[in-house]
């Protein structure tokens, strides 16, 4: 989805007030996806997703999981084929091997029939068809569960209340945020919740004494900024995207243009970085980051409890 949050998710405002009659499509649309039989797969599945619609760390979360779990079992990557998320699907690729086709059921059960032992999904919490054997819950520390509305008069693709099915939580993001994590105890008492930091893995390729130009079409351009705030990066102009907008080559080329006049080198996030041609990657850096998880031999050990 080429999606630019609007702004009025994060507050009941009078926009968010206008468009909530709609919100009652949303939840006939998740109260049929209720009513659905659920299918049991043979391999164990671990599906990481969200409430709120992008930009929660995601696909960070599923990369650093895989990690965990690819040491003792023989695991496989899930991703739900759309035209334009082709950059997270090359993301995963980087980590192990992945099944990409447009019915996740039909990914599992390919997997099953590879003999794989666990597949992780990345994304699918929505898909109430398939019975996952855990399933974790991600969200941004900064917006949280925005003004708590469903689309499209707030950023939520479901009831706050589904968290009483879920087993974990992961909060990722730079700020601390215990308001947050209150709320969502408040509605699962026993939810486990883990935090999330991102960590620059290539920080010694970028010299921080120059000014940077930044541009990135994520689901979360903010958090992109807050890590590289932290790490000190000198950022004179930012571009904004829609979450996963493919630049066109004008837009480079303008990119570029801005950047040579205020004398600015060029970053960009790993995904982003992806979705450029190989002809206007010159002079265009990416930041790859990888998310540091609290309580790890805490998450190590419940995760291994469903495999």
């Amino acid at each position: 989805m080429k999606l630019t949050k609007p702004k009025f998710w994060l507050y009941k405002s009078f926009f968010a007030y206008f468009f909530f009659p709609l919100t009652l499509v949303t939840y006939i649309i998740n109260l049929f996806k209720k009513l659905s039989f659920k299918k049991k797969i043979s391999i164990k599945t671990i599906c990481v997703g969200n409430l709120y619609i992008g930009g929660t760390g995601k696909t960070s979360s599923v990369i650093e999981i895989h990690k965990i779990l690819k040491k003792k079992i023989k695991t496989v990557l899930i991703k739900k084929k759309y035209q334009n998320q082709q950059d997270e699907i090359d993301l995963l690729k980087k980590e192990g091997k992945v099944i990409s086709t447009d019915n996740r059921l039909n990914s599992l059960l390919y997997a099953q029939k590879k003999k794989f032992e666990l597949a992780l999904l990345d994304d699918g919490l929505q898909q109430k068809n398939i019975a996952y054997d855990l399933k974790i819950v991600c969200f941004n520390s900064e917006e949280g569960f925005g003004n708590s509305f469903l689309l499209p008069a707030g950023p939520l693709r479901e009831s706050p209340n589904e968290l009483k099915k879920y087993s974990i939580a992961f909060i990722n993001g730079e700020k601390k945020n215990k308001k947050l994590y209150k709320q969502i105890k408040s509605i699962n008492k026993d939810i486990k919740i883990f935090e999330g930091k991102y960590k620059i893995k290539n920080l010694k390729n970028f010299n921080r004494n120059k000014e940077y130009l930044i541009f990135s079409g994520i689901g979360n351009p903010q958090e992109f900024e807050n890590t590289l705030i932290k790490y000190k990066f000198k950022i004179r102009h930012k571009i904004i995207y829609p979450d996963h907008y493919k630049i066109s080559k004008y837009e480079i080329k303008n990119i570029k243009k801005i950047a040579k006049k205020l004398k600015l080198n060029i970053i960009t996030t790993e995904k982003d970085y992806l979705r450029l041609r190989k002809t206007e990657i010159n002079n265009i850096q990416f930041l790859k980051v990888n998310l540091n998880i609290s309580k790890i031999n805490e998450l190590k050990k419940i995760l291994f409890s469903y495999t």
